[in-house]
């Protein structure tokens, strides 16, 4: 068995991220499910997708997942895929223009841990989010992690991989999109921000640095989350999970 992107196409690992990937209607090559794992409902769940969907399953010897695999728990479970579908800047844009309701995207600024990006997707397909925009460079890209991470919700949320994120940033603006940026040091609390009912897209800075100087001085909003601890900052994820619940809230009671 081999992983990675090899011929053999992206790992996706885990119980819950190939259940969804299957529920989605992703593409599945094959599917590898350790000798004796005990039958569970989402197991059951994944042999029954898959047999619909006509997807090869076959049993192996654990010791052939975890080579596979390599440090990933991947819970008995291991599906191959053709590489993930990220929408580039045109296809993002048509996407953003079809849209029926106000805008929630995510953009996130440099984060290079594929595990924050997992769980803040995670966080953005749960409230309802359209999409998550990431750059091209110096930043987490969609991994066997980041998959492992998002528990199944990036097989649901589109993914745009973009070259220039401050250039994004100006054809949402364009489109009456507003971009609202978490920035420690920034006056206004999110809890004062008046804009998140309307179309936006909630720039999120990296896990040391924080916004890049170019996001910063392109958002038409910078805002921060209210603290009283001694510890003067959150994990990305952590952070982005509460401002995106904050625009939830608002949205669900305006």
């Amino acid at each position: 068995m081999s992983g990675g992107d090899s011929g053999d196409g992206r790992l996706v690992v885990g119980l819950h991220p190939v259940r969804e990937l299957l529920r989605a209607g992703r593409a599945v090559r094959r599917i590898a499910i350790a000798e004796g794992r005990e039958d569970s409902e989402v197991l059951a769940d994944i042999r029954k997708l898959a047999g619909d969907a006509g997807v090869e399953v076959r049993e192996r010897p654990r010791r052939d997942l975890d080579e596979a695999t390599g440090s990933l728990t991947h819970q008995g479970v291991v599906a191959w895929a053709p590489p993930f579908p990220y929408l580039g800047l045109s296809a993002f844009l048509q996407f953003v223009d079809r849209l029926t309701e106000p805008a929630l995207l995510v953009a996130l600024d440099g984060v290079t841990d594929p595990h924050n990006l997992g769980s803040i997707a995670r966080t953005t397909e749960a409230i309802g989010g359209h999409a998550l925009i990431v750059p091209a460079r110096r930043a987490a890209g969609v991994t066997p992690a980041a998959e492992k991470a998002a528990a199944g919700a990036l097989a649901h949320l589109p993914v745009a991989k973009v070259p220039n994120l401050a250039q994004v940033l100006k054809a949402l603006s364009e489109r009456n999109i507003w971009s609202v940026g978490l920035d420690a040091s920034a006056e206004e609390p999110i809890t004062a921000c008046r804009i998140l009912v309307d179309p936006l897209v909630l720039v999120i800075g990296s896990e040391g640095a924080g916004l890049a100087r170019l996001s910063r001085v392109t958002c038409d909003v910078l805002t921060h989350l209210p603290m009283r601890g001694r510890i003067g900052s959150l994990n990305a994820s952590v952070a982005a999970g509460i401002a995106l619940y904050e625009v939830f809230w608002r949205r669900q009671v305006s």
